[in-house]
């Protein structure tokens, strides 16, 4: 029987009726999808959501102060009205609650590191994606001879800053829930690993008072860490711990978290990272792994599928992985009573105790 018909009769022709409409909407849509995307992309890096903040403009206006040509101007802002971004009354354009909340650079709530890390990087290296589906080489600066991302990245400050502050925008929300989620009240310290601008640990931090946390990464990242805790008033109990997890003892205490960090790395170096998380902690401590863990019947968690192609594109070996997969590396490490967990979207951490 046809995938587009219902049920007939055998040998009977459908009629009108029996044929499912199908429509071509939903393949357009993703198809063409990176118009609306760098549409987006574009307004952040223009921070034309800060600009706003302070009050609605009109069309001139906010021409003027983001340095639009006058032909490109009106679609571009209609056309992030039409998105959902933006609201516009009587030629008057204002920020939605959620444009207004997450992508004012002034907020605590910023989520638009990620954007710019997205723009500036990502959506370049996504335009390789069939030359790595095809070679299963990163697409990244190594390409032509340069540098590995994370050798450019100490060497530049400033991107060094962006690239932390995108890791925040993609983790906020599951840091949020991971301070609520894990039973903090029976342990007294922690240490986040990759550590980045440090949003774990400053959560963390901020809902419990009683603890004591470590950053850990790259010495190059100390300035960025510190400035954060400081920012957030939380610099008394936290510390960063210069490091390379792959040649450094990883602190000892409690509890250790990695977020978005296994999967940048080949299963050799995620087996050699969890090995050294199980000899770090000592017996009864827990590590937690979080991540956009793809689901065990990876059909449905796109978004996990995605940032594992993510991974080809800018890694020599990462990928993204199950939780049952994560599990089976941790017990493999030592680890036991491995659990699972769902955190916000499309985010999983993965908890197992020493």
């Amino acid at each position: 029987m046809s995938a587009t018909t219902t049920s007939t009769a055998v040998g009977t022709q459908p009629t009108p009726a029996d044929v499912t409409e199908v429509s071509p909407e939903s393949i357009l849509q993703v198809g063409i999808g990176f118009w609306a995307s760098k549409t987006l992309l574009s307004a952040v890096e223009l921070e034309l959501f800060t600009h706003l903040a302070d009050h609605p403009q009109d069309l001139e206006t906010l021409r003027a102060r983001l340095g639009l040509h006058r032909r490109s101007a009106r679609d571009f802002l209609d056309a992030l009205v039409a998105l959902g971004f933006l609201h516009r009354t009587d030629g008057v354009y204002r920020n939605t609650a959620a444009t207004d909340a997450f992508l004012d650079k002034r907020k605590a709530a910023y989520i638009g590191g990620m954007l710019e890390m997205a723009n500036a990087r990502l959506y370049g290296l996504w335009g390789h994606l069939t030359e790595a589906l095809r070679t299963g080489e990163p697409q990244n600066e190594t390409k032509h001879g340069g540098a590995p991302l994370f050798e450019q990245l100490c060497a530049d400050p400033e991107r060094l800053k962006q690239f932390a502050a995108g890791m925040t925008g993609t983790s906020r929300a599951v840091n949020l829930e991971i301070a609520k989620r894990f039973p903090w009240a029976d342990v007294a310290t922690f240490a986040d690993i990759g550590t980045a601008q440090g949003d774990a640990a400053v959560q963390i931090a901020l809902a419990h008072p009683h603890l004591t946390g470590y950053g850990f990464d790259l010495p190059a990242l100390a300035p960025v860490f510190e400035d954060y805790a400081h920012q957030n008033q939380v610099d008394e109990r936290l510390t960063f711990v210069p490091g390379d997890f792959f040649t450094d003892t990883l602190p000892t205490v409690d509890v250790l978290v990695m977020g978005h960090i296994l999967h940048d790395w080949n299963l050799e170096e995620k087996r050699s990272l969890l090995a050294k998380a199980y000899d770090a902690l000592p017996a009864g401590g827990s590590l937690i792994v979080y991540e956009a863990m793809i689901d065990d019947d990876r059909s449905s968690n796109a978004v996990g599928l995605l940032m594992s192609l993510t991974m080809l594109l800018g890694t020599p070996g990462g990928f993204d992985f199950t939780p049952s997969e994560c599990m089976g590396w941790m017990r493999e490490a030592g680890f036991r009573d491995a659990r699972v967990e769902q955190l916000t979207g499309p985010n999983s951490m993965v908890v197992a105790v020493k």
